[in-house]
Parts: structure tokens; sequence; C-alpha cells
């Protein structure tokens, strides 16, 4: 009799664990060339993400993109038969309760939410993860990859931590306590990659994580946009946003003008307006790591260069994106009694937003690293454009001097120079 519970329990203890490795087996063999890529944020704003998507796909792979999808992608990524988009759930923060409560429920949910959608979704050889954030997402895939035998591989374009610190401040428990599990979890991975070469030193040097650096290069549809293309889009955009409106009638009344160009009626050329305003560009996802009174000090000493006498165009400001400080920037933007400047915030859909860079005079990118350690994709695809592009120095700028020369570091006399290279850009 004993012998019969002995033999019972040795089955109880082992029949599970070689269930699972039976299990294991057979997905990895429906795995071989399918990858799970996953977003824990918008899909539609993570351009490396759906890079890393395309490129696995182009290379005979079908990909899992799993995120949220409050935006729309490229439309290379819908059309692809390879790749699949899975829609993860975002969930709001509560609104009632103390704030670290809110923030454990949605982290609970994410996790739970993100395991299940890992579970249901086809079998993968490898899960490619963005980080950040990867609160809880590191320490989902790495367990979902010990169930389903997949490789975990991280891109690491920051760290999660140092984003909270801007907020909460590096001191901070919830700050500190980010930083523990990144550093803890983010070891778990089988393959790491990185965005520059001083973030694979940190990795290796303080976290004990060996990386490959894979830099950001601009997509295709990066490129300069011929005048007839940039006709049609402003006039497009002038429906909605009033700045790409024409400032005054052709004689002709059947000219299409916009306030940046017009189309001849009887040949159908499209040309620049003769004094057209200079069109400045900035893209921003509206977060504490980005100082947007910067530019409204820079534009304050545009209008006052022009007030002086000076021979300088008139300027539109275009800053698109999406973020929780876009309202607090709006209002101050309402509040400037700008003469020469008009400021428009637009949300652009994925297609126009290479159009517009490829149609602007000078790009600007106020990105302050929290880490010190990443590079904005923004500039590269304004380099991607052909367009001179004005950023905040900070550790690893001066990366993107090895790929373009088109490129002015922010300095004390940044204000200056601003309002003159908006005009020189011309």
């Amino acid at each position: 009799m004993a012998a019969s519970y002995v033999a019972l329990l040795t089955l109880c203890l082992f029949l599970p664990p070689l269930l699972l490795v039976a299990w294991k087996h057979w997905r990895r063999g429906r795995a071989a060339r399918h990858v799970t890529v996953v977003v824990l944020g918008d899909v539609g704003r993570s351009p490396r993400m759906q890079y890393h998507a395309l490129s696995l796909a182009k290379s005979g792979f079908s990909v899992t993109l799993l995120g949220f999808c409050n935006s729309k992608p490229h439309d290379e990524l819908l059309q692809s038969d390879r790749i699949q988009i899975v829609r993860l759930t975002d969930l709001q923060r509560l609104a009632v309760g103390p704030h670290i409560l809110q923030y454990g429920v949605k982290v609970v949910f994410q996790a739970v939410h993100l395991l299940w959608k890992l579970m249901c979704t086809k079998p993968a050889a490898y899960v490619f993860l963005q980080n950040p954030p990867g609160l809880p997402a590191i320490a989902v895939c790495w367990f979902a990859g010990c169930l389903c035998g997949s490789k975990l591989v991280v891109d690491w374009h920051n760290y999660g931590y140092s984003i909270m610190g801007l907020v909460h401040g590096p001191s901070h428990p919830l700050v500190l306590l980010a930083k523990w599990y990144e550093k803890l979890c983010g070891r778990l991975s089988h393959l790491n990659l990185c965005v520059t070469n001083a973030m694979q030193d940190d990795l290796a040097e303080n976290w004990g994580i060996k990386a490959v650096t894979v830099y950001d290069k601009p997509a295709s549809f990066f490129k300069e946009t011929p005048l007839d293309l940039q006709h049609q889009l402003f006039m497009k955009l002038s429906h909605t946003y009033p700045v790409f409106r024409a400032r005054s009638e052709s004689s002709d009344p059947d000219t299409e003008r916009s306030a940046f160009t017009e189309r001849d009626a009887l040949s159908g050329a499209v040309t620049r307006l003769c004094g057209r305003p200079a069109l400045l560009v900035s893209s921003t996802s509206w977060t504490e790591d980005e100082d947007f009174s910067i530019l409204l000090a820079a534009l304050e000493k545009f209008e006052h260069l022009i007030d002086s006498g000076e021979s300088l165009p008139s300027l539109v400001c275009v800053i698109t994106g999406k973020g929780p400080l876009k309202d607090y920037y709006s209002r101050l933007i309402c509040q400037k009694c700008f003469r020469h400047i008009q400021v428009c915030t637009p949300w652009l859909e994925a297609e126009d937003y290479p159009l517009l860079l490829g149609s602007a005079d000078l790009g600007v990118c106020l990105h302050r690293s929290s880490s010190g350690l990443d590079l904005p994709m923004k500039v590269v695809d304004m380099f991607g454009c052909c367009l001179p592009v004005c950023a905040v120095k900070f550790q690893c700028s001066c990366s993107w001097v090895r790929v373009s020369w088109m490129c002015l570091f922010l300095s004390p006399l940044f204000l200056e120079k601003m309002g003159r290279r908006a005009y020189t850009s011309l």
C-alpha cells in the first residue's frame, strides 16, 4: 500500500514537468518561423518596433504584433500578409484611491492580460519586447517564454526607471523599485538590443547585460517630398488647420493656393509662393523629457528680431504628437501674442508625417534623455528627409554627427541661432 502511495506521489510530482516539456517541444516545432513583437504602448507611436516587424516579415517570418491600437500604424505594416496585429486593452488608471494603488492595479491587470494574450497567440520562436515600458512586460514575456519555449529578445530604447524619475524624483520608492525590477528581470532575456554604444557599455558595466547596438535608420518613406505632393499635403491639412491656408487669394480664381504653394490652373505646375512663411516642424510625445518652453522662448526671440527690423520671413511652427502635457503647453501657446508666427499642434496620420518632414525648412528636437544614453528616432527621420535639425545636446547626441552634418546642437546662443537658422534654411 505504501509503495502505491509513493508511486502516485512520484507520478504527481514528475508528470506535470514532463507534460510541460512535451508541450514546449510541440509548440517550438510549430513556432520555428514565427515571432511575437510586444509593445506595451501605442503601436502607431512605436516606429522602431514597427520596423522590426516589417524586417522580420521581409525575412520570411510570420509576425504577431501585440500592443495598444490608439493610432494608425504605417500602411506597409497593415498591408503585409505576414503581420497580424493583436490589440491589447489599455487600462486607464483608477480615478479614486492613492496613486500607488492606482498604479498597482494597472500593473496587475497588464500582467494578467498580457500573459493571457501571449498564451493565446500562435507559438513563437522569439518574443521581441520594447523596453521601456518593461514593467511588468519583461517578467511576463520571460514567464510566457518558459512555458511556451520562446526566447526573449529585449530592445532597450532607454531605462524605464529613469523616465519615472523625471516625474517622481530619482529617490522615490517607486523609482527605486522599478530600477531593481528592470535590472533583475533584464538579465532574464536571451538576447538584448540597444540604440547606442553608450547604452551598450552601461548595460554591460552596471547591469551585467550584454547587448548589441542597432542604430535607428529612417524608413524608405522618409525622404524629401516632391513639390506637387507638398501642395497636396498642404491643401489637405488646410481643411482642418488654418495655418496651412493661403494668406491671400490669387488673381486667377481657378488657381489653387495654400500658405506655401500654388498650382497653376492651366498647366497644373506647382510653385512655391513668393514671400511664403518658413515651415518649422517638431514632433513630441508631450512628456517631461521635452521642455517646450525652450522653443516658445526661441519663438519670442524670433518675433523680437522681426520687430527690430531683421529681414526674416514669417514662421509657421507645427508641433505634432499626443501626450499628457499637450494641454499644458497648448495653454501656454494661446497666451502668446505672436504677430509673425503661427503655431499648430496637430496629430497627423502615419502617411502624412514623413511628407510634412520632407516639406519643412527646419526640424527641432527638444528631447532630453532621462538616462543620457538614448537617441530620439525623430531626428533620424528628419535626417532621412534631408531636413536641418536643431537639437538639445546631451551625452549621446554627438552620435548623430557620425550620421549627418545637418544638426545644430542647442547652446547658450541657441535663441539667436534659432531665429536666423529658420531664415537661412530657406
